[in-house]
């Protein structure tokens, strides 16, 4: 199995740049009535693909934002596969997110709030870290994570004050 050198990877330096990015993303989002998650995909220090979570507005229950921040991001490079790469999203990502993620090859995940009940990579299963996977995905969380987990809280807050239709 080949090793990945995180050193080589790993550049810390502007991951709360990136995050406050999605962050914008999930703005976005929330201003259309979706849940306010955001996310960009980054490869050689540009940002390549933008997403916003928009399956109501899109009528597509895969629309997350790593999902559409990904597929812009393999069109923007004519690729399946993203080598390289890391993306930031605002919330911890789901399994079907993290299934994308590895067959993308995307190298790093920074993610800032967790998802208690639906995160894959930390909160319910740890996905990246299992064995059958083909390839390895570096991973870190709590980047922004209280601007991101404010975010969301804001929302459904809005949301659940807003009487029944």
């Amino acid at each position: 199995m080949r090793q990945i050198r995180p050193a080589a990877i790993i550049d810390r330096s502007r991951d709360r740049e990136f995050m406050r990015e999605a962050l914008a993303l999930a703005a976005q989002g929330a201003a259309l009535g979706e849940v306010p998650v955001g996310a960009v995909l980054v490869q050689d220090g540009e940002i390549i693909g933008r997403g916003f979570n928009c399956p109501i507005t899109g009528s597509d229950p895969s629309a997350h934002a790593e999902m559409v921040a990904i597929r812009a991001a393999a069109q923007a490079v004519s690729n399946y596969r993203l080598p390289g790469s890391t993306l930031y999203v605002t919330l911890e990502p789901c399994s079907m997110c993290a299934g994308l993620i590895v067959h993308s090859r995307i190298a790093r995940v920074v993610y800032g709030a967790l998802e208690p009940k639906a995160g894959i990579v930390q909160s319910q299963g740890q996905f990246f870290t299992q064995g059958f996977l083909n390839h390895r995905v570096l991973y870190e969380g709590g980047v922004l994570a209280e601007e991101c987990g404010a975010v969301l809280s804001e929302f459904f807050k809005a949301r659940r004050a807003k009487p029944a239709i």
